[in-house]
Formats: C-alpha cells, sequence, structure tokens
C-alpha cells in the first residue's frame, strides 16, 4: 500500500493493486473532502428514461429548423454558406450539431472510463467513493446523449481522430496528473462551456434541458478537478510538477487548434460536395488569429471556461504564462470572480432537480418486484 504523506491529498496512489485496497489500516484511513459532493448526489439525481426529467418525444422539426443556430457553426460565417441554399444550410448547421454531439458522447465515454480506472489506482476510500459516483454520472450522460442522438440522427459520427488520441492517452494513463488535469480540468470545463452555450442558444427544446441536466452534474465534477489540483499540484517535486503544467498546455492547445479544424470535419463537408481545403481557405479569411483571441476574451467563451480554470486551479505558473497570454489577457482572468454562464446554469439545474426529487415517488425495479 502506498506509505501516506503526513499532509494527504486524497489523491494518493495504490501501488499495490487490489491487495492494497484490502489493507486493514486503508478503511479507517478516510479524508473528508469529498464528502459533501457525495452528500449531494440524490439532489442532483435524474433519470434519462423519465419524462419528467426529459422528454426525447417533445417535438421539433430538425427539417425545416437549425438544432443550433446557423452564427454558431464557423463555416456558415465564411464562403461556404455561399454555395449553399437555405434548406442545406439548416442541414449543413443539423450535421455540424451532430458532429458536436457526438464528440460529447465519446467524451463522456472516456470521462466515464477515466472515472472507473481512479477506482484502481486510488487508496482514500472518500476519494474511490467520490470516482465510484461520478463514474455513475458519467454512465448516465452516456445514456443521454445516445438517446438524443438516436432520436434525431439514429447514429452518432465517429469520434475524430485527434479527440480520439486525446481521448486515449487520459484514459490510458498511468500518471495520475494526465487523468485530472487532461479530464477533469480541461475537458470538463470546455464541455461545460459549450453546454452552456447550447442551453442559452439551441433552438431545440429538448437539448436545452439536456444540456442543463448534464452542466448540472458536471459542475460537481469540474470542482473535483480543481479541489485535485489545488492540493496536489503544491506537493508535487518541481520536475513532476513541470510536467502537469507541460500536459496541461498540450491539452489546451491540442484543443483550441483542433477541435473545428476542417481535417476533423471532412464527413460534412463531404455530404455537401464541398472540398475540404476548399473549405479551409474559406475559413481561414473570416476566422483567423484575431477572431481566436476575440472569443477566447469573450467570458462565455468555452475555451475561456477552461482557460479560467487552468488560471485558477494553479496550472498556469510564470514559466508557461507567456505561452497563454499570447491568446488572452490573464490579469483580467485573474481578476474574474465567481463563476460564468455556465455556473449559473447549473444552479438553475439543481434547483430544477430538487424541485422534481422531492415529489418523485420510489420506483420499483422493473423486473424484480419489491427491489
Amino acid at each position: 500500500m502506498t506509505e501516506q504523506t503526513s499532509q494527504q491529498t486524497g489523491f494518493e496512489l495504490n501501488t499495490e493493486g487490489f491487495r492494497g485496497l484490502l489493507a486493514v489500516e486503508r478503511y479507517g484511513n478516510r479524508l473528508a473532502i469529498f464528502d459533501r459532493m457525495i452528500a449531494q448526489t440524490h439532489d442532483h439525481f435524474w433519470d434519462p428514461g423519465d419524462p419528467r426529467y426529459i422528454d426525447f418525444d417533445a417535438p421539433f422539426d430538425s427539417t425545416t429548423t437549425p438544432i443550433m443556430p446557423c452564427d454558431m457553426v464557423p463555416e456558415l460565417n465564411s464562403a461556404v454558406a455561399d454555395r449553399l441554399d437555405e434548406r442545406q444550410k439548416v442541414q449543413f448547421a443539423n450535421e455540424s450539431a451532430r458532429w458536436w454531439m457526438s464528440g460529447f458522447l465519446h467524451g463522456e465515454q472516456g470521462a466515464f472510463s477515466l472515472a472507473v480506472s481512479l477506482c484502481e489506482v486510488l487508496t482514500d476510500p472518500g476519494t474511490l467513493e467520490y470516482a465510484a459516483n461520478q463514474a455513475r454520472e458519467e454512465a448516465r450522460h452516456v445514456r443521454a446523449l445516445s438517446g438524443y442522438i438516436k432520436k434525431r440522427w439514429q447514429t452518432p459520427l465517429p469520434a475524430s481522430a485527434i479527440f480520439l488520441e486525446l481521448l486515449e492517452r487520459m484514459v490510458t494513463a498511468r500518471e495520475l496528473y494526465r487523468k485530472i488535469i487532461g479530464m477533469q480540468v480541461l475537458l470538463e470545463g470546455l464541455a461545460m462551456g459549450f453546454m452552456a452555450a447550447l442551453h442559452r442558444r439551441s433552438n431545440d427544446p429538448v437539448l436545452v434541458r439536456l444540456s442543463q441536466l448534464v452542466l448540472s452534474d458536471e459542475a460537481f465534477h469540474h470542482k473535483a478537478g480543481r479541489m485535485w489540483a489545488e492540493r496536489a499540484l503544491v506537493e508535487m517535486p518541481e520536475a513532476e510538477r513541470e510536467q502537469a503544467e507541460d500536459w496541461a498546455l498540450e491539452c489546451f492547445q491540442t484543443l483550441m487548434f483542433n477541435v473545428m479544424n476542417p481535417s476533423q470535419r471532412r464527413s460534412i463537408y463531404d455530404q455537401f460536395g464541398l472540398e475540404e481545403e476548399w473549405v479551409r481557405a474559406a475559413l481561414r479569411e473570416s476566422y483567423n488569429r484575431e477572431t481566436r483571441r476575440r472569443e477566447l476574451n469573450d467570458p462565455d467563451s468555452a475555451f475561456r471556461i477552461m482557460l479560467r480554470t487552468l488560471v485558477r486551479s494553479g496550472i498556469v505558473t510564470d514559466r508557461t504564462r507567456h505561452l497563454y497570454a499570447q491568446w488572452v489577457n490573464l490579469e483580467e482572468l485573474e481578476n474574474e470572480s465567481g463563476g460564468g454562464a455556465e455556473m449559473m446554469i447549473a444552479a438553475q439545474g439543481l434547483d430544477l432537480l430538487k424541485s422534481i426529487n422531492q415529489t418523485r415517488p420510489p420506483r420499483a425495479g422493473r423486473g424484480t418486484p419489491g427491489l
């Protein structure tokens, strides 16, 4: 069993496999840092199969209405739009929504797998319970997103090559900082930003509700990642801390430069007879370095939310600060108080779930009466 430090972080690694989890002294050596979040689990419970929480059968005509506004689709703010008629613009916007929602689905599966992997490598009983709890919630997201995608498109799109590689590196990493920084801090932060944008602007009432329900869970997952960073980074040896800082920067740059890269969206272009290189040139004219910088300085930008967490968690240091500063005003970011729109939406979602759960009668287990 991993030797306990005098100041535990809750994220000490178990190096002895299953036998390490059976060490008798471990059971009574529990930190309470996640107990409050665990206790709040019932407040934000929701069931994707229960229409009281979300009704996937609510009417919506995706043949005439874009699921996400056309101005949220970068290609439709470029010369690409000139090659499409109004019906095709709706179709293009909805295929882009399919691409985004498929990415969220793959990301949630990655988060589920990563949470399960934490249950195998951590030592502290309280942290293990929280990781298992999060795994259950990530599984709920996989189910809900799968149900939404099936309703609107039948099947999801495959994970893009770069995103797939990044997810795999996070889930299979042996270093704990790669798992926590990559998934809990960066990807959870990015997902919260995009879900907040969908909640504010989607034309599909089902997606508006779904994004809020997912946010009500992700706010807790994201907070857990920040707690790890705040506790664990100060305890790391300098060399390992620098590796963690470099990994955070690598993930940030990979996501920022590749999430909307035309090479990752070729399957959409092919449906409309658009050549990738031509689309790339059209985007280059309308979406340049200055456009990206303006987006990052928008308080509600998904990437700004992700970067805000890195800064507040102490992951951005003097050593790497200049590499982030070329994109965003870090002084302004540091002085921002509280959360953004995503936290307000999550808080409203929690209130909604509490009201539903207070009146929700116990349900007998299906197929096993009385259980």
